[in-house]
Order: structure tokens, then C-alpha cells, then sequence
């Protein structure tokens, strides 16, 4: 295989997502997520510099990647965070086309951020927004933040972006009270709502599997508000989809726990310090840093980038095994591997 051929899995899977973590930090510390302190934070040495970024975008453009998804941590507390979507905006993959530019946010920092971020290239926009109870907000991220992120979701909403996606993880007895209310605000900012089933990705490993709501049970609860009518063609987008009354406003569900979708995933991810990862659950990882940075030619570090791709896609399994007795979620917790 050489650069330019398709990244294509032992199951016959095309992989065509890249999602590129550019910080383990973040302006939140979501209880699901990370720790409030004692965090173990990336040596800045390690993380990837801007450079660094686009050669292993453009190799990975040039085997068929289509989309690269920016995230953290938080992708808008990267000071260059502009430059790297201009950057990224600019590459194009072997039929010539732009690839498409997209970003996981909690939006804190969008209405300063967002009109250079659309400037340079940015596509589309996934907000999370697990609550819009200020006392809940609080105690769910430990930061009295809401009114930031509600503001970066207005910005949002009144931009040229879309689709406009609104990212929850549904919890019991947290905010499985609020499933209706958080689409109802959805559909005010002409954004879609989608609920995403807790995983075992907390970095204190704490992750109880009665305290999250399953995609069953978020079905029942809108569907007392409105008529639900799934949506075809999912392909190997992570969320599946209900029209709400028969459209046009659609809500989508992320059930990676009880009905997972690793058949059609089509996604590999790269964190902040240069480790390539073939599943969010995966357990091992593919360092590229050493090749970026032991001395060689230009060529032969696109060769051994194109070669370390394969080598992850390669290595992928049929599933995440989750539901499997022997499943060992990984060492890192989302905030280190990147959404």
C-alpha cells in the first residue's frame, strides 16, 4: 500500500474521519469527564504543534480522508486555534475537493471566536450543553459557566453554520428530567439535539451503567411530546435519527452502549500528543510524534505517517465490546483522547 490508497480495515471498513484532539485542557470539568483537580495535564513539549498537524492531515487527506473534526479538551483554548482551521481548510484530497472542517466546542469562547473560525474555513459545529438549569450547570461542570455557553450557542445559532448539532449525555436522575426541554431549545436555535448515551470514558474510572439512560428511554420520553419517525440512511454517522412530527426538525441519539454502530465506523482519532487511535475505547495506540521529530527527510516522514494510518486501521476490531465481561476501558479519559 502507498499514500494515496484507501485506509480499509480487515472488516472491509473505509475510513474517512479523522478527529483531531488539540488539548487535553478545558474550561469545564465535567463530572463524566475528568476530575475537578489533580489533573495530569500533557507536557506542552509533546503536544503537536501546528505544523505537525497539517503534515498529518494532508497524508491522511491524501488516503481518503474526508473530514477532520477539531476537539479537545476544549479545541477554542488552542491560541492558534484559527490558524489550524485555515490551515486544514486548505487541503484538498486526490479528486481535488476541499476537505470539510468541523469542531466539538462547549462554545464558551465562540462569540469572539466564531466569525475568524467561519472566515478560515469552518464548516459545521457540535455545542455541548448537558443542562439549562444554572444550578445543575454548576454542579455538573463545576463552573458557573451557563450563561457562556448559552451565549456561544446563540452566536451559533445566528451564524451561516449548519447543520447546527447540541450535544447532552442523558443521566439519570441529573438531567433525564430535561430531555424535552433541551429539544425544544434545539429547535428555537434552528440546531439539532443529540443525546448521547454515558460512557465508561471518566477519567476517574467511576463510570455505573444504571446511571445512564438508554437510548430506549430517551425515545419514550419525546415520544410523549412528539410523533418520532427515524430517519434512513444513517451510513456511519455515530448518531441515528427521528424526524419530531414528521419535520423538519430531527433529534438524534448516540447509543454506543446498547446499540452500538462499530459495523459502519468510519472514524480514527489523533490526540493532542500524536497518538493515533482506531476506536474512543481502543487500548492501544500508534505514536506518530517520533516520526515528526527524529531528523528524517520530508518524504520519509510522509511515508512513515501514511504507514503508521495503516498500521492503526489495520489493528481495528469488529467492536468496542463494551457489553463484553472482559471490556477494560482505557487508561485515558476523554478529555486526553479527544471527542
Amino acid at each position: 500500500m502507498t499514500i494515496g490508497d484507501a485506509l480499509v480495515d480487515t472488516h472491509g471498513r473505509v475510513h474517512r474521519d479523522l478527529r483531531i484532539s488539540l488539548t487535553d485542557r478545558c474550561s469545564l470539568r465535567c463530572t463524566y469527564c475528568m476530575p475537578e483537580q489533580g489533573n495530569e495535564w500533557l507536557a506542552k513539549t509533546s503536544i503537536l504543534t501546528l505544523d505537525e498537524i497539517e503534515r498529518i492531515a494532508r497524508v491522511a487527506a491524501a488516503d481518503g480522508i474526508t473530514t477532520f473534526r477539531l476537539t479537545g479538551g476544549e479545541p477554542l483554548l488552542r491560541t492558534d486555534i484559527v490558524e489550524v482551521v485555515r490551515r486544514l481548510a486548505a487541503i484538498t484530497g486526490p479528486t481535488g475537493a476541499p476537505v470539510e472542517i468541523a469542531m466539538t466546542t462547549n462554545g464558551i469562547r465562540l462569540p469572539e471566536l466564531l466569525p475568524g473560525l467561519i472566515e478560515a474555513g469552518l464548516h459545521r459545529l457540535n455545542i455541548s450543553i448537558d443542562t439549562l438549569r444554572r444550578d445543575r450547570f454548576h454542579e455538573l461542570t463545576r463552573r458557573d459557566r451557563l450563561d457562556d455557553v448559552l451565549e456561544g450557542i446563540a452566536a451559533a445559532g445566528a451564524s451561516g453554520l449548519r447543520p447546527l448539532k447540541l450535544n447532552a449525555v442523558a443521566m439519570r436522575d441529573v438531567n433525564d428530567d430535561e430531555l424535552v426541554e433541551l429539544v425544544e431549545f434545539a429547535i428555537a436555535h434552528d440546531a439539532q439535539m443529540r443525546f448521547i448515551e454515558q460512557m465508561p470514558l471518566d477519567a476517574g474510572h467511576t463510570w455505573d451503567r444504571s446511571r445512564m439512560v438508554t437510548q430506549d428511554e430517551i425515545l419514550q420520553a419525546l415520544s410523549r411530546r412528539w410523533t418520532l419517525t427515524p430517519v434512513p440512511g444513517r451510513g456511519g454517522a455515530p448518531a441515528a435519527r427521528w424526524t419530531l412530527d414528521g419535520g423538519p426538525h430531527s433529534v438524534g441519539v448516540i447509543a454506543s452502549v446498547t446499540a452500538p454502530f462499530c459495523g459502519d465506523c468510519d472514524r480514527l482519532r489523533l490526540t493532542a500528543d500524536g497518538q493515533l487511535r482506531n476506536c474512543l475505547f481502543s487500548t492501544t495506540e500508534y505514536d506518530v510524534l517520533p516520526i515528526l521529530r527524529d531528523g528524517r527527510p520530508a518524504e520519509a516522514v510522509d511515508a512513515g505517517i501514511d504507514g503508521m494510518l495503516r498500521s492503526c486501521v489495520h489493528g481495528k476490531l469488529p467492536g468496542h465490546a463494551i457489553n463484553d465481561p472482559a471490556f477494560l476501558q482505557p487508561a485515558r479519559g476523554m478529555n486526553a483522547i479527544g471527542g
